[in-house]
């Protein structure tokens, strides 16, 4: 089993690449091949960098999900994103962010790993309600996240995915997924 920790700057790399596999495997046939080849791994560990998310007092946390020196998996969560915006957050409610996992671990129960350590997380923050936004199209997230017990609460949103060439975006529908940490 993989053991859970803290992420650390030198993660960036190894995070971005599960990242993109996971965005990859996972949205294939949902978002747009193109989209999905021309992701970028130093450009998205540049970002990491670049947004601080190893930095202690950054408002959102990531676990890594590591065997033998090599990432996993990892999570991000922190408190609520009012409208999905980084600069409008709502401590009174928690939020998990992403949860990828190298598709090759699929199945393998890092994902669970992962989630009972963001939840955990949560709670010690002292929240007893979290949320999550996930593709409406994403069969396999939608299951894993109702089996992990939560469900949608009927709040939809949609996310815009950018193509070259001046076209206009593709828009994909959102859901929210909600679950209660005291009960």
């Amino acid at each position: 089993m993989a053991t859970i920790r803290r992420e650390e700057p030198d993660d960036a790399e190894a995070i971005a690449r599960v990242h993109i596999r996971g965005w990859q495997a996972g949205y294939a046939g949902i978002m747009p091949a193109e989209v999905l080849d021309r992701l970028n791994p130093a450009a998205w560990a540049q970002r990491r960098r670049d947004l601080g998310t190893a930095d202690p007092e950054h408002p959102f946390t990531t676990l890594v999900a590591e065997t033998d020196g090599r990432i996993e998996g990892f999570t991000t969560f922190g408190p609520y994103r009012n409208n999905q915006d980084r600069g409008d957050l709502d401590p009174a409610y928690g939020e998990i962010l992403a949860i990828y996992l190298d598709p090759a671990r699929w199945g393998s129960g890092t994902g669970q790993a992962l989630l009972a350590a963001a939840r955990a997380g949560l709670t010690e923050r002292g929240v007893a309600e979290y949320r999550l936004w996930v593709l409406a199209d994403n069969a396999r997230g939608r299951r894993f996240y109702e089996r992990a017990g939560l469900s949608p609460d009927g709040e939809e949103s949609t996310y815009a995915v950018p193509l070259h060439g001046g076209r206009d975006p593709v828009r994909l529908r959102e859901l929210r997924y909600t679950a209660r940490l005291d009960g």
